[in-house]
């Protein structure tokens, strides 16, 4: 086994302090050594000026620009924080991304999906998704006793950036889940993984959904997270406010919850436009 680097470690070790997730981790340290290793020098022999460039080569490559952002976001916090260089981190610049529009299933087409999930511990683990807007990690790591059927709430441990919170627990969900708890008898996992005592893992939720998906014959993207997209779209669309749905779905900032407000059609079509309260006659063209 390769020994980690000092410089790697002391990263590793600064990241975790700010409570990053484990995936963030990877993908910055990842950044970082592939950064060095296209100039072939240690990343403490780079600065500014490399990191430019870097970017433009991987703009070259058509590489997207949240890649490209992830990047410098990698680096920013490897010389702002790791090294203490606060004036290299103000000249490492990011892009702006193109705004572009969730993918939204309707609900008969959720339900085409749901139905076309063959195993029972992936069909009622996507159906909780939906169900209660949860996202693909918080989902596969959701135990048994997290649903509190008393309160009608899922205790929700770990959630984005590590924070608590409540889901709720529909009446519907609640059949499901006993039913598929009698049958399975799941334990302390609600959806175990292949290995005894460990969760099922996203990459099976995410495997499960691209099946799903060709066999329901939906020409749409399909992730966990297009679930979650769609529960959130459905329930502004049957009239929920918004900032109840923020709460739901964990949101810290409501601007992250408005923009399914961009998707939610009915509220624009039902909309009326200020020109239907113009005092203008409309002659039609000659």
């Amino acid at each position: 086994m390769a020994t980690m680097s000092p410089l790697r470690q002391r990263m590793i070790e600064d990241m975790t302090l700010r409570n990053l997730s484990p995936a963030t981790q990877q993908s910055y340290v990842y950044a970082v050594a592939k950064f060095s290793r296209h100039f072939s020098a240690p990343p403490t022999r780079l600065g500014p000026e490399q990191v430019r460039a870097y970017q433009l080569h991987l703009i070259g490559q058509k590489r997207s620009r949240s890649h490209v952002n992830q990047v410098a976001c990698a680096l920013r916090f490897f010389y702002g924080v790791t090294l203490g260089q606060t004036d290299s981190v103000a000249q490492i610049v990011s892009g702006r991304e193109p705004v572009k529009l969730v993918p939204v299933l309707t609900p008969e087409e959720v339900s085409r999906f749901l139905e076309a999930v063959a195993d029972l511990r992936n069909r009622i683990a996507l159906m909780t998704a939906y169900a209660a807007g949860l996202r693909v990690g918080e989902v596969a790591h959701l135990k048994v006793a997290a649903i509190d059927s008393t309160r009608m709430v899922i205790h929700v441990e770990h959630g984005k950036g590590d924070r608590e919170r409540y889901a709720m627990l529909s009446p519907r969900l609640l059949s499901v889940l006993r039913a598929y708890w009698r049958r399975a008898r799941p334990a302390p996992w609600l959806f175990p993984g292949r290995e005894p005592g460990t969760p099922v893992s996203i990459a099976a939720l995410q495997a499960a959904c691209r099946v799903a998906r060709r066999r329901a014959a939906i020409d749409k993207p399909v992730t966990v997270h297009t679930l979650r997209h769609s529960f959130a779209t459905h329930l502004l669309e049957s009239g929920v406010d918004i900032r109840i749905i923020q709460v739901l779905l964990g949101h810290a900032a409501l601007a992250s919850t408005a923009h399914y407000a961009r998707v939610a059609t009915n509220l624009i079509a039902g909309t009326p436009s200020p020109f239907e309260r113009l005092s203008l006659v409309v002659v039609p063209p000659e």
